[in-house]
């Protein structure tokens, strides 16, 4: 690649970000985000190293893999299964991938707005915020957050203490949980950042505060700020009596870190008859009934900075909860830790040990492992930018593998969990005919990171440097549902050809302007849909035993589909519902078999007695097609993930094809041969292959637009069933 691509005519800066690799704190040149609807763009000034979740996560990622393992159970089933569907070496591909990628690591920091997303009305670029999450305001220079995890700063109000927005968060979150009133006395477990932040803001709330920790030093940090009394380790339960007359705290809050189970027994021994126990940190939790039924006593989660933590409609959608029904969210949270700082009622200036650039990120991260005098806040600090600067998008790889104009150079635009457990060892395993040379993603440490896995040229967080590269042939889209169409469509008229994941489009629009597409381009570039079932061994082997039929078929294909969660992706806008996304394989795989145009469309689907299902999960398909054949689908989530999710029989002239989960293809009433594999082909590698034949010898496409078109056009129909009988 022309390198003179890589730079713009007005300065540029390097975005440096943090990153967790096998235990090694990094810090890397990575493409700056672009701004989205909905979000921030923001110049992080400050961001705070958080002493427990941080840490822990750093401890994790150095152990071995064999200990990590056995902590995640589900993940050793999964990859288990991987292997026995797609080989060990396909298996030990992905592991190697993800034990070479860095992940971000941060959740709390403060900046100055650079651009607002559509839809943010009150945030202005220049404003300064503080910014919380763990999927958004990492330790980078610059991080896109969305509105509801960035709160604006009051006036007086430092960047350096703004940026421990989240840690605030968290214990008032924890304080809220407790319900403290004025004159009552709680205990506070672990004085620790949380449990400092903690014991001042119960003071603010007029209650007295015993503290308790197995470190002198902050027992005294916490006198200082306010704290009324401490707790000799070795006697704790008799000492909460002595200062309490005898009857106990009104209520415990936990907020610290320890596997043993004692820690919430003494919680509980601590309080009077009807307290409560707050449980903010993380400790053992085998509960035992003696210690809380004869006192009829509370125990409450706090979780995390409060009502919105978790829920993607909250975080990401920004839908708000009523104020009227919803007083305290996260967002809300976060802007009153700030104001009580502004108002001095709670003083963070002492638990700020020290500040460190973004380039001594690792050195930061020594601090916080000393065994005495451990630090509460440590923060990272980033440098000064020009202010006609712009963040650099394009970021060249510095262990790009050779490039060979004899492949076929292929970005890859997305760069998520399918594109990285199926088509980037494919295309690894296809390394003679395609090179991967360049990686978009809208995360600028993926694309970073799965740049430096698969050798390309360089990686981007903007989609246009792609498309402007004239050294790119093809465009590999593996985004969200909803972005395909629009993305095939810029590339196309680009001039690369497109390898679009499935589905198509999502909309009768988005089709038809595919369609314009073609009708108006004599010399268009190729376009294949990720209809890949028609590129496996025993659909090409089906393919063979009824090319010379006398007589209409009858199809019937079974999806056993599995069930998946309502709040996730593939039900939303973005991924357009199980149909559109998942069935319209199976359409393009009739229209394979049966070489004819649909006549007919009809559907039924079961209309759910209960929210857990889905509409779309559940119905049937029934497509005529012009040369007589029928052709039946039947999807479900209402069955056994124990059997095989996909089954097909074929009957004609005499003979019965029986398709087995894409392992076995039985051939009955001929002796023609059938197919028997150990490992699950669903034509994703012959799919590649046939690409490439394609875009090498030109001809034929691997799937006719026809009917890349018509498995769309029929899944669209099908929709408008499904929805019609619904209502």
């Amino acid at each position: 690649m022309d390198n003179q691509r890589l730079f713009y005519p007005y300065p540029k800066v390097d975005v440096k970000q943090v990153l967790i690799k096998q235990g090694q704190v990094v810090v890397e040149d990575i493409p700056a985000p672009q701004v989205e609807p909905g979000t921030l763009l923001v110049r992080v000034k400050f961001s705070s190293i958080s002493a427990g979740t941080e840490m822990s996560g750093l401890k994790s990622a150095a152990e071995p893999l064999w200990k990590r393992a056995l902590k995640n159970p589900k993940a050793v089933k999964s990859t288990m299964e991987m292997a026995a569907t797609r080989g060990l070496t396909h298996t030990r591909n992905v592991i190697q991938g993800k034990l070479s990628e860095g992940n971000p690591t941060g959740y709390s920091a403060s900046g100055i707005v650079l651009e607002v997303g559509d839809g943010i009305e009150n945030i202005q670029p220049g404003d300064r915020v503080a910014c919380a999450g763990a999927q958004c305001a990492h330790h980078a220079e610059i991080i896109r957050v969305p509105r509801n995890l960035a709160v604006p700063l009051p006036k007086d109000l430092s960047l350096p203490v703004a940026s421990t927005v989240t840690l605030g968060a968290i214990a008032l979150q924890g304080v809220r949980r407790a319900q403290p009133t004025l004159g009552e006395t709680f205990a506070v477990i672990g004085l620790g950042i949380l449990g400092q932040l903690t014991v001042q803001m119960l003071r603010a709330n007029g209650c007295r505060v015993i503290g308790a920790d197995l470190d002198s030093s902050r027992i005294e940090l916490a006198k200082s700020l306010g704290m009324d009394f401490s707790l000799p380790p070795e006697e704790n339960n008799e000492h909460t009596l002595r200062l309490t007359d005898g009857t106990g705290v009104d209520g415990v809050i936990i907020t610290a870190a320890s596997p043993s189970d004692e820690v919430i027994s003494n919680a509980f021994r601590m309080c009077r008859k009807k307290g409560r126990v707050v449980l903010v940190g993380d400790v053992g939790l085998h509960l035992k009934r003696e210690d809380m039924f004869p006192k009829e006593l509370d125990f409450f989660i706090s979780t995390s900075y409060g009502p919105g933590r978790y829920d993607p409609q909250y975080e990401e959608k920004g839908l708000d909860y009523p104020i009227g029904y919803v007083r305290w969210t996260e967002n809300r949270n976060m802007a009153e830790y700030l104001n009580l700082i502004s108002e001095e009622k709670i003083d963070v200036e002492p638990l700020i040990h020290s500040s460190f650039e973004i380039s001594q990120a690792a050195t930061a991260y020594e601090t916080l492992k000393k065994d005495k005098e451990k630090p509460m806040i440590v923060l990272l600090s980033y440098p000064e930018s020009p202010e006609d600067a712009k963040p650099k998008r394009v970021i060249p790889n510095p262990t790009a593998r050779a490039s060979d104009s004899d492949k076929i150079n292929i970005a890859l635009a997305g760069a998520g969990g399918f594109i990285k457990g199926m088509h980037i060892p494919n295309l690894q395993a296809l390394s003679r005919r395609y090179q991967i040379h360049a990686v978009a993603s809208r995360t600028g440490s993926n694309a970073s990171n799965t740049a430096r896995q698969v050798g390309a040229q360089y990686c981007t967080t903007d989609y246009q440097e792609v498309l402007n590269d004239p050294k790119v042939d093809v465009v590999l889209i593996g985004t969200r549902h909803n972005q395909h169409a629009s993305m095939a469509l810029e590339a196309l008229q680009a001039g690369k050809h497109v390898l679009v994941e499935k589905p198509l489009a999502l909309t009768r629009n988005e089709l038809e302007t595919i369609r314009s597409f073609y009708e108006t381009h004599q010399q268009a570039p190729v376009l294949l849909t990720g209809f890949n079932r028609r590129f496996s061994p025993c659909a090409r082997r089906a393919k063979e035993l009824i090319e010379n039929r006398t007589n209409p078929m009858i199809i019937n294909y079974r999806m056993n589909a599995g069930y998946i969660p309502l709040g996730h992706w593939v039900h939303t806008e973005e991924g357009g519902g199980r149909n559109l996304g998942e069935a319209c394989h199976i359409y393009d795989l009739f229209t394979f078999f049966t070489e004819s145009k649909v006549v007919s469309v009809q559907s039924q689907s079961l209309v759910p007695k209960t929210d857990h299902y889905s509409c779309q999960d559940n119905f049937t398909a029934t497509l005529g097609f012009e040369d007589g054949s029928v052709a039946t689908l039947t999807y479900t989530a209402l069955g056994s993930n124990e059997f095989p999710k996909e089954q097909m029989e074929i009957f004609s002239d005499g003979k019965v094809l029986m398709l087995d989960d894409y392992k076995q293809l039985r051939i009955h009433g001929s002796n023609a041969r059938g197919l028997t594999s150990k490992l699950t082909d669903k034509g994703h590698k012959g799919e590649l292959e046939a690409f490439a034949q394609t875009l090498d010898k030109g001809g034929v496409w691997p799937i006719p637009l026809w009917q890349q078109l018509q498995a769309t056009e029929i899944a669209l129909q099908i929709e408008e069933l499904i929805y019609s009988k619904e209502v």
